[in-house]
């Protein structure tokens, strides 16, 4: 791979505003007038690099920014919905039945503690439907068809991505406009970056041609060491513009809110933790509308 340098992409790398083929939206636009929710996946193969804080925060800061925003947990491990509030209950309907026992989504979706912010919650059987995925047909739709049927009613569904390359995940990028990828930074998160675009390229070659990159993040950033600052200053040599200028920092108010239950903004608004999300919310929806702008004015020169 070749460096970026400026605006120019990196050589294998995938375009953070453009995609290979015009978007094709099968269904009706929202009465409002906007255009139909944005998917964005967050995704890393590499485990432990911030992946369910940032699903949460993230799709937390959008609510909180009046951006009416579906938070879909993917992961068997059920992180993000006990991060959002969501204690552990047997009885409650998740991802699961809706992906195996075709549940509709309307007997999924909870309201969360935050306003304009529902959630598909998981549970451990998720575990089991990547395995009982394998004989379905057209399997790797599956999410697709389920956030079709609701994709009209937000403005952003985020969904957080288990630690590997599974069916799950698979359905996750299928069904997904954008894919974010956190990175830690440290040297063995840069690592597995390669590996990760291969699998994003050779998605858009076989499953989801119109899947561009959001933005890669930097988390878990420590200014005091050299080592961050070379990892942020290597990634953003090598990628440009396709990283986000929010920085997630190491913080310890960051990592305590998940076991209370609560986003960032609602356990300490005034921690360097919820600053960099609120300000990464605002860095996805000034690119959105940047976006729609582009449309637009193209709709309108081809008119």
């Amino acid at each position: 791979m070749e460096r970026q340098n400026g605006n120019s992409t990196a050589a294998g790398d995938v375009p953070r505003e453009t995609s290979c083929i015009p978007g094709v939206f099968l269904l009706t636009f929202r009465a409002s007038g906007g255009s139909l929710a944005r998917i964005i996946a967050i995704a890393n193969q590499k485990g432990g690099v911030g992946k369910t804080t940032t699903a949460v925060n993230l799709a937390a800061c959008l609510a909180a920014s009046e951006q009416s925003t579906l938070l879909v947990d993917c992961d068997s491990q059920a992180n993000a919905t006990a991060a959002i509030g969501f204690a552990k209950d047997p009885s409650r309907r998740t991802l699961y039945h809706c992906l195996i026992l075709n549940e509709p989504f309307e007997r999924i979706v909870q309201k969360s503690q935050v306003d304009r912010l529902d959630v598909v919650p998981a549970d451990k059987n998720l575990a089991g439907a990547a395995v009982e995925l394998v004989v379905a047909e057209n399997r790797e739709y599956k999410l697709q068809a389920l956030l079709n049927e609701i994709r009209e009613r937000y403005k952003f569904i985020v969904l957080d991505c288990p630690p590997a390359l599974d069916l799950l995940t698979l359905n996750a990028l299928v069904s997904a406009d954008a894919v974010l990828v956190p990175i830690q930074c440290e040297y063995l998160a840069l690592e597995g970056v390669s590996e990760l675009l291969d699998t994003l390229m050779r998605i858009r070659r076989t499953l989801n041609p119109s899947l561009e990159i959001e933005g890669i993040l930097l988390t878990m950033f420590d200014e005091r060491t050299t080592l961050s600052r070379q990892v942020a200053t290597d990634l953003r040599s090598f990628f440009g513009t396709q990283v986000f200028q929010s920085v997630i920092p190491r913080n310890v108010r960051l990592a305590e809110a998940p076991s209370f239950g609560k986003p960032i903004i609602f356990y300490d608004i005034h921690s360097k933790g919820a600053e960099g999300y609120s300000q990464l919310a605002q860095e996805v929806i000034a690119n959105d509308s940047k976006r729609t702008g582009t449309r637009a004015r193209s709709a309108d020169s081809g008119a």
